[in-house]
C-alpha cells in the first residue's frame, strides 16, 4: 500500500490576494487582480493590463533583513520566498533552527528568473561597470535562486532544487515532491513555483499576439476563459506554495490537514499528432488525465470539479473537449469547471501552483469559485457540456475530488487529483 501524502501548509502571493485568508476571500467573491500597467503602455504593448501582486514595503521588510534586500529586484524570487515562508509557517513548522532539517526539502519551480536583474546587469556591463554589478546578481538570476534562498532561510537539509517546465512548472513541482515522499526519501517537501512581474518577460507573448488588446480601458474584464469574446490571455505573476508531507508525519505533528494528493501524472506529446512548441497534442493531454486518475485509483465519475488550465485563448474549447473525452463525460454529466485565470491572468510558471492552492482551498472549505467574465460561453464549449457546469457564481458544495491540470509550451502536460482528507 503506497504512502499517503497530505497538504499541511499553504502560501500564496497572487494578483488578487497576498496570504491565504485574503486570497480565499478574493476567489470566493470573484475579485479580479488585473490592472492597467502604465509601463506597458509606455513601451508600446498591445496588451497594457496584467496581474501583479500588491506588496507594501512594510510587508516585504517583514520577511527579509535590510542586507538581504540591498540591491534585490528579482520580484519573482521575492514572491516565491514570501509564499514559501508563509506555507512553512502555516504548516506549524519552525523557522529558526541551528541544524539542517534532513527530513525536509524544497522543490520550487520558475520559468525565467530575475529578468529585471539581468537587464540591470546588461546595462552596467555595456557601460563597463562590471564591478558595480553587486554581490547578489548571481543568486538573483540563477534558475535555482528561489529554492536556494528558501533552503537557507528554512535550514532545509533534504533535496533543494528548482524545476522549470513552462506553464506546468507549478503542477510538476508538487508532483515531484509527492514522488520523493512516496519513495521514502523525505518526510516533507516545500513545493510551488513563482514568476516575475516584468514587461521584459511579458513582451515576447505580446509579440506573439496571444495576449488580449481589447480591454486596456477595462482591465478586470480582460481575462475571459471559455468566453466567446475572449481575445487572448492576460499576463500575470506571483507564487503559490504548499507544504506536503507523509500522513504519518502530519499525524505525529498534529498538523492541520487541508487535503490529500491522491495521485497525478506528467507527460509530453512529443510535438506530434498536432502538438507543437505552442499547441497541445490532444492524445497526450487525454492520456495525462487518464493516467492521473489511474495513479490516484479514482474513477472519472468521482471527479466533482475541474480547475482547468483554460487561458482565454482559442484553445479553451479544445481543452474542454479533451477533458470530456478523457473522462467520458459530457452534457449535464460533466464535472463543474472553472478557471482562476479569469481573476489573476496567466501567471506562466506560477500559474499551476497558485491554481493548485485555489483547488485545495475549494476542497477544504467546500465551495467552487466563480469563473468571471464568462457571460457569453463559447458555442463550441456548450456543444460539449451543459452551460450550468461552468461555475459563474460561487457554489457552496462539499467536494471529494478536484482535478487540476496544466499544459505548457513544448507540448508538456501535468494533472493532479486532489482529495478531501478523511483519516
Amino acid at each position: 500500500m503506497k504512502e499517503r501524502v497530505v497538504i499541511t501548509g499553504l502560501g500564496v502571493v497572487s494578483p488578487n490576494g497576498v496570504g491565504i485568508d485574503n486570497f480565499a476571500l478574493a476567489i470566493r467573491n470573484g475579485i479580479s487582480g488585473i490592472r492597467f500597467v502604465p509601463e506597458m503602455e509606455r513601451l508600446g504593448f498591445s496588451c497594457q493590463i496584467a496581474g501583479q501582486p500588491v506588496l507594501s514595503e512594510e510587508k516585504v521588510a517583514s520577511y527579509f533583513t535590510p542586507l538581504q534586500l540591498k540591491g534585490f529586484n528579482s520580484n519573482g524570487i521575492l514572491y516565491g520566498i514570501i509564499a514559501g515562508i508563509d506555507a512553512w509557517k502555516n504548516a506549524g513548522l519552525p523557522l529558526d533552527t541551528d541544524d539542517a532539517d534532513w527530513d525536509s526539502g524544497c522543490l520550487f519551480g520558475t520559468g525565467t528568473s530575475g529578468v529585471d536583474k539581468f537587464r540591470e546587469a546588461i546595462y552596467k556591463l555595456d557601460e563597463g561597470k562590471v564591478r558595480r554589478l553587486g554581490s547578489t546578481t548571481v543568486q538573483q538570476t540563477m534558475a535555482s535562486g528561489v529554492s536556494a534562498y528558501l533552503g537557507g532561510m528554512l535550514s532545509l537539509g533534504n533535496q533543494v532544487s528548482t524545476n522549470s517546465s513552462a506553464c506546468i512548472t507549478g503542477t510538476e513541482s508538487i508532483l515531484l515532491g509527492y514522488e520523493r515522499i512516496l519513495a521514502g526519501k523525505a518526510k516533507r517537501m516545500l513545493v510551488g513555483s513563482c514568476s516575475d512581474a516584468s514587461p521584459y518577460l511579458w513582451g515576447g507573448f505580446d509579440a506573439m499576439k496571444v495576449c488580449t488588446y481589447k480591454h486596456n480601458n477595462a482591465p478586470e474584464e480582460g481575462s475571459r476563459p471559455m468566453s466567446a469574446s475572449a481575445s487572448g490571455f492576460v499576463p500575470g505573476s506571483g507564487a503559490g506554495a504548499m507544504v506536503i508531507e507523509s500522513l504519518e508525519s502530519a499525524i505525529e505533528r498534529k498538523a492541520t490537514i487541508y487535503a490529500e494528493i491522491a495521485g497525478g501524472h506528467v507527460n509530453s506529446g512529443g510535438q506530434t499528432n498536432g502538438g507543437s512548441m505552442t499547441a497541445p497534442n490532444s492524445i497526450a493531454v487525454q492520456r495525462c488525465i487518464r493516467e492521473a486518475l489511474k495513479d490516484a485509483k479514482v474513477h472519472a465519475r468521482q471527479i466533482d470539479a475541474i480547475n482547468g488550465h483554460l487561458t482565454a485563448t482559442s484553445k479553451d474549447p479544445t481543452e474542454i473537449e479533451n477533458w470530456a473525452m478523457a473522462l467520458e463525460r459530457s452534457g449535464d454529466d460533466f464535472p463543474y469547471v472553472n478557471s482562476l485565470k479569469s481573476m489573476v491572468g496567466h501567471a506562466l510558471a506560477a500559474s499551476g501552483s497558485i491554481e493548485c492552492v485555489a483547488s485545495v482551498l475549494q476542497l477544504h472549505h467546500g465551495f467552487l469559485f466563480p469563473n468571471i467574465n464568462c457571460e457569453d460561453i463559447h458555442p463550441e464549449i456548450t456543444d460539449l457540456i451543459a452551460e450550468e457546469r461552468i461555475v459563474r457564481s460561487v457554489i457552496e458544495k462539499k467536494l471529494e475530488y478536484v482535478a487540476k491540470a496544466s499544459f505548457g509550451f513544448g507540448d508538456v502536460n501535468g494533472c493532479i487529483i486532489f482529495k478531501s482528507f478523511k483519516n
